[in-house]
């Protein structure tokens, strides 16, 4: 089956009136990151892509109760990477995570799951509108996505619900950098949702909310109860006020242990967003016969071992097995993002491959590099990637295909298809889904 199919119209064609203003990064680093195309999945494939990734969904649900019950401040740091000023907050356990994607890979032993985006998940309106939009409006197909925006609202609803009931009945407001265009349009299209459940919501830049300790956040002169923020956890616990040197992540943190603040994704969202969980969900995996010793009872059922037998990737703390047995693998950095800080190895323990983004020189290109490099590193077996071309405006690329599969409070919602190297990079193209009968 031909994987990517183009349309019948140009990029420019494509990219004008309600799509171009709705996506206005359909453009991105001077090139295309949106082609006029289509990415077919087989009905068999789709099906498979929802039911398993709604069953990863909880296993990753159910270790990360695990967790936060029963694993020490000490792991979370330093076999997790998590900050400590977090930890107290990602105890706190919420009903879900709002909005996750996780990246799927198609090989020749199956549909594989190689990570979980739990925290700060973009490419909303691009599947959610654009895809719809264009598999609707172009093709005889249909969309893959189809109810992301019914997945968002009923997701939405549920979390701000569950605040309410804890007595957060002010403000909500949403934040992201306003000068960031995809972070900007993920954030109003989140909004969108937010306002058809009937709720007013406030968009406040990120540099212009205002912390009182101990009191609450204020943006706009109103104090808020509900804030959505794109902008990961792990930056903003680093992040201190320019002129009065307030430790902003930290006293943030504080208010949601006050109960003066909820947060969406909520603070729970970094224990899953670290690789270093992948690597605890193997160990658990490998040592479910102990867990009666903790639990009373297996922490993993059958079903659930063999949906990790077969979707999940075996993955260490270290790479001693790779090496021993002569297995390629993958080293991905702890906080990695649209691959940056990932490796990839040969069977000889050989580096093959690396990304770093799209700056390939320059004082950003290097501080870039030492970010994700001087971080903790997970180390996953190797799989290899299906292949496929797609026509660009520079001209036919061949690439490998990355599905991400959103899974947004816990139901399956839709997949953003994704062309790139074989480390998939913030240089990969997005064609959208459709579901091929």
């Amino acid at each position: 089956m031909q994987r990517v199919i183009p349309l019948s119209l140009s990029h420019g064609e494509l990219f004008q009136g309600e799509l171009a203003r709705r996506i206005p990064y359909h453009r991105m680093y001077g090139k295309q990151y949106c082609l006029p195309a289509v990415t077919l999945y087989t009905l068999a494939e789709f099906e498979e892509l929802q039911a398993a990734s709604e069953q990863i969904d909880r296993i990753y649900t159910k270790s990360l109760r695990f967790a936060q019950q029963h694993l020490p401040d000490a792991f979370l740091i330093e076999q997790l990477g998590i900050h400590p000023s977090l930890i107290p907050a990602a105890r706190m356990e919420t009903p879900s995570h709002g909005v996750s994607r996780q990246d799927w890979i198609v090989t020749a032993q199956g549909l594989k799951c190689i990570e979980n985006n739990t925290d700060t998940p973009t490419g909303i309106p691009e599947t959610a509108f654009l895809g719809n939009a264009i598999v609707s409006r172009y093709t005889a197909h249909r969309s893959a996505s189809e109810k992301m925006r019914d997945a968002l609202k009923d997701a939405f609803k549920k979390l701000i619900a569950h605040y309410r009931s804890e007595g957060l009945t002010g403000t909500i407001a949403c934040t992201c950098y306003d000068w960031h265009i995809e972070d900007k349009c993920n954030t109003e299209y989140v909004m969108d949702v937010i306002r058809e459940l009937g709720y007013s919501v406030l968009f406040v830049p990120l540099d212009q909310l205002v912390i009182v300790e101990g009191d609450g956040l204020y943006g706009d002169g109103e104090r808020i109860d509900i804030l959505y923020r794109l902008y990961p956890l792990e930056y903003l616990i680093h992040d201190t006020g320019a002129d009065t040197g307030l430790p902003i992540g930290e006293a943030l943190m504080e208010l949601a242990l006050l109960g003066r603040l909820a947060l969406i994704n909520p603070p729970q969202s970094i224990i899953t967003q670290s690789k270093g969980f992948m690597a605890l969900i193997w160990a658990l995996y490998e040592r479910n016969e102990h867990s009666p010793d903790v639990l009373g009872h297996p922490l993993f059922d059958e079903t659930e071992l063999e949906v990790i037998r077969t979707y999940l990737l075996p993955t260490y703390f270290e790479n001693t097995v790779f090496i021993q047995q002569h297995i390629p693998y993958v080293a991905k950095s702890y906080w990695g993002r649209e691959g940056k800080g990932t490796a990839l190895y040969s069977d000889d323990g050989t580096l093959e491959s690396e990304e770093w983004g799209h700056q390939d020189y320059g004082e950003e290109a290097d501080e870039t590099k030492m970010y994700y490099s001087e971080q903790p590193k997970i180390y996953q077996q190797r799989f290899t990637m299906e292949e496929t071309d797609v026509d660009t405006d520079e001209g036919k690329f061949h690439g490998c295909l990355l599905t991400g599969v959103y899974v947004i409070g816990g139901t399956f919602a839709g997949l953003l298809p994704r062309v790139g190297a074989k480390i998939t990079g913030d240089m990969a193209y997005y064609c959208p889904a459709a579901i091929r009968d």
